[in-house]
């Protein structure tokens, strides 16, 4: 038979919304055979799944909305490793590319990770309390990071709905209080929170200028510029950016010098099959600004703003992984998210963004003269939004 007649196959899938972002979760050992392991299955098989490469960029075909936050895959194995629960995979697909980008985290849907695994059966049941909250420990296996997740229970079952709200996200729902332990110290890149040994270095980028950059691995990998120097504000929504062809071609550009000074590739080719890191983002003081949802930001609520770009295109909130590094950045004196929020020792900050406003702390202390973050906090919320099988084709491996 052709491989254009094959039939379908389907395959056990979850669709969650966590935080800002919705993704296609799966077990592990649903997935097809050839899948179960990293490699060219695993990828075509999830570009599929969300309807990518698309160069109509809309992802009709498939489960992905057509933004980078919607463009997201998630395997949930349980943990082998000692002291954990769940092991989680997370994948970024490119939407218009052939290419599923492993080397970061999402913050936004790790909110969901605890209750899929639940959902999943990956949690032993006897550990699930009737009413209260379950502390699941989380290994984030693209990072090597444990994410602890307090996912609320009632009667039994995962706690969905609530009052909970997240600028970013229409309805309120249920508080899941997220802890990423031990931030930084990103082995990705050398394994220091600095990789270049400073909390501000000058970026030189050749043909588009020189720019003072905090280069930071908490989270996930990323750099932090001053929205003055680079003509903007900080009160920014998605059109002023994403409408500039131009300004998104310069920002691509200090992204991938960046990502060559942070050690993350080799070369500037490299950046291009590597768009989910590191993160790009500008900072400035607070002000006054009117949100995309209508809401009015006062200045006098909020620490700083920020507004940061994902695949190349800025975004509509604020990814989980980059406000992990906001307030890990935020609470190390001297770094430009730091100056931008006051300057001093913090160990929280509520930042502004396009759609609102998000509260991240961060534990921070000296140790031999180096600062150590030990955790980062904030909460989202989770939901979700279809169970079943997705379909694709049976010829794709």
């Amino acid at each position: 038979m052709s491989t254009s007649l094959a039939p379908q196959i389907r395959i056990p899938a979850t669709y969650l919304r966590g935080g800002t972002s919705k993704g296609v979760f799966f077990r592990l050992d649903d997935l097809p055979a050839p899948a179960q392991q990293p490699g060219p299955a695993r990828d075509a098989l999830l570009l599929r799944v969300l309807g990518s490469p698309d160069p109509y960029g809309k992802q009709i075909d498939g489960m992905g909305n057509a933004s980078s936050s919607t463009s997201k895959a998630v395997i949930l194995s349980r943990s082998t490793r000692p002291g954990h629960d769940v092991d989680y995979l997370f994948g970024q697909v490119s939407i218009n590319q052939p290419f599923v980008d492993w080397s970061g985290n999402c913050g936004n849907l790790s909110a969901a990770v605890g209750p899929c695994a639940i959902h999943m059966g990956l949690i032993d049941a006897a550990r699930i309390p009737q009413d209260g909250t379950i502390p699941v420990r989380i290994w984030q296996s693209n990072i090597g990071k444990t994410i602890v997740a307090h996912v609320p229970i009632t009667h039994g079952q995962v706690q969905e709905t609530g009052d909970f709200d997240l600028d970013g996200v229409t309805f309120a729902a249920a508080e899941v209080a997220l802890e990423f332990m031990d931030p930084a110290d990103d082995g990705d890149a050398g394994g220091a929170m600095f990789p270049t040994g400073n909390v501000v270095d000058t970026l030189e980028v050749p043909g588009v200028g020189s720019f003072a950059a905090t280069l930071i691995n908490a989270g996930i990998p990323t750099i932090f510029l001053n929205a003055q120097d680079l003509g903007y504000t900080g009160t920014e929504l998605q059109g002023t950016i994403n409408g500039d062809p131009a300004a998104l071609v310069r920002f691509e550009a200090i992204r991938a010098h960046g990502a060559l000074r942070m050690g993350l590739i080799q070369h500037l080719g490299e950046a291009a099959t590597r768009q989910h890191t590191p993160k790009i983002a500008f900072v400035a003081p607070p002000a006054s600004y009117t949100a995309s949802s209508g809401k009015a930001i006062d200045a006098k609520d909020i620490d700083l703003l920020v507004r940061a770009l994902s695949m190349g295109q800025l975004h509509h909130a604020m990814m989980g992984t980059a406000a992990v590094a906001i307030g890990t950045a935020a609470a190390i004196p001297g770094t430009l998210v730091n100056l931008a929020a006051g300057g001093g020792v913090r160990s929280s900050v509520r930042f502004g963004h396009p759609s609102g406003t998000l509260r991240v702390g961060a534990e921070a202390a000296q140790l031999n003269g180096q600062w150590k973050v030990t955790k980062a906090l904030m909460s989202r919320s989770a939901r979700i939004l279809m169970e079943g099988w997705v379909r694709v084709p049976g010829g794709i491996f």
